[in-house]
């Protein structure tokens, strides 16, 4: 067992070189039953993103702004998925629980810095709606191609800044607790609660950065849809039924992408009384199931995009 081959607790600062990921506690028996559908759910994320990135790539009607922040939204969750759940399967098959101390800072990084461009994509999508739906005469003249090419660094630089700091952060901190995490892959919170320094600072900045990320987008989001107002001011009840159908796949990628992450991050905050394995669980939803139903709910909703899958699938050519 590994609770036996490494020290749990002693009084002096270690720098441990690796560390062990428990899983889902409290439900170690049925690990195995858990890997079932989690590895199905990536494959349909791997299968789904990747078919979406190349219906994009190869339909040229579909080389618009909207499908650009789509492609970044498929990117970010395909490297999410891949970053962590294959650590994830190789504990509930295999039990191989350890992991280095500089992997797991590489996981921490690119987990919160992807998971902070998926939020800035689907930000901008919100946006390109809003423009589309509110000024469809000024549409060409805001979002020119330099503009949305700028928009598609500002994300990636804005992942890549605001989260850089959190590996340097864990790095110097000392542990004297013990290696065990109880969680199934690497996040920032669960090794901050290890350390035996003062971490007041590290979770000031998690907390800040928690608002500046996801939060504010979240609040953005939500302004946004001040285009339903002019959604029902317009002429028509077919018109107001189109539009407000564009709005409707978006929304549903919205509430799956922010409310399990939203519950994790409030209960590694405040959730004393979340029994562990359901926050740890709701956690691992948060992973696995954005990357999976974000390409359904836009290959479905979306006409274009549904045909063009329907004519690879049945190999016509346009």
């Amino acid at each position: 067992p590994v609770a036996s081959s490494m020290p749990l607790c002693n009084n002096t600062n270690f720098h441990s070189s690796t560390f062990f990921l428990l899983g889902i506690p409290g439900m170690g028996a049925i690990h195995i039953w858990i890997s079932v559908p989690f590895c199905l759910i990536y494959l349909c994320a791997i299968l789904g993103n990747v078919s979406l990135l190349f219906i994009i790539r190869t339909d040229s009607s579909l080389h618009k702004p909207m499908y650009f922040f789509l492609c970044m939204l498929s990117v970010a969750d395909l490297i999410i998925s891949t970053t962590a759940i294959p650590k994830i399967l190789s504990i509930f098959w295999f039990h191989d629980r350890e992991i280095y101390f500089k992997t797991y800072l590489v996981q921490v990084f690119l987990i919160h810095s992807l998971s902070t461009m998926a939020s800035g994509s689907i930000l901008a999508m919100t946006f390109y709606r809003y423009v589309a739906t509110c000024k469809p005469l000024s549409y060409s003249t805001i979002l020119t191609y330099g503009v949305i090419k700028n928009l598609g660094l500002a994300i990636v630089f804005h992942g890549i800044l605001v989260l850089s700091p959190q590996p340097f952060m864990l790095r110097w901190l000392p542990y004297c607790r013990t290696s065990i995490i109880t969680h199934t892959y690497c996040e920032f919170m669960a090794l901050i609660k290890l350390a035996c320094a003062e971490t007041r600072i590290c979770r000031i900045y998690n907390l800040t950065v928690a608002f500046l990320t996801g939060g504010l987008d979240f609040i953005l989001i939500v302004c946004s849809y001040v285009i339903l107002y002019s959604v029902f001011h317009l002429p028509s009840k077919a018109a107001w039924l189109k539009t407000l159908g564009t709005c409707e796949s978006h929304v549903y990628v919205i509430l799956v992408a922010y409310m399990p992450a939203f519950f994790s991050y409030l209960t590694h905050q405040f959730g004393r009384h979340v029994a562990p394995h359901i926050h740890i669980f709701v956690a691992n939803i948060y992973l696995l199931v954005p990357p999976m139903v974000s390409p359904m709910i836009y290959g479905v909703r979306t006409k274009r995009i549904r045909e063009r899958f329907l004519q690879v699938l049945t190999s016509q050519k346009f």
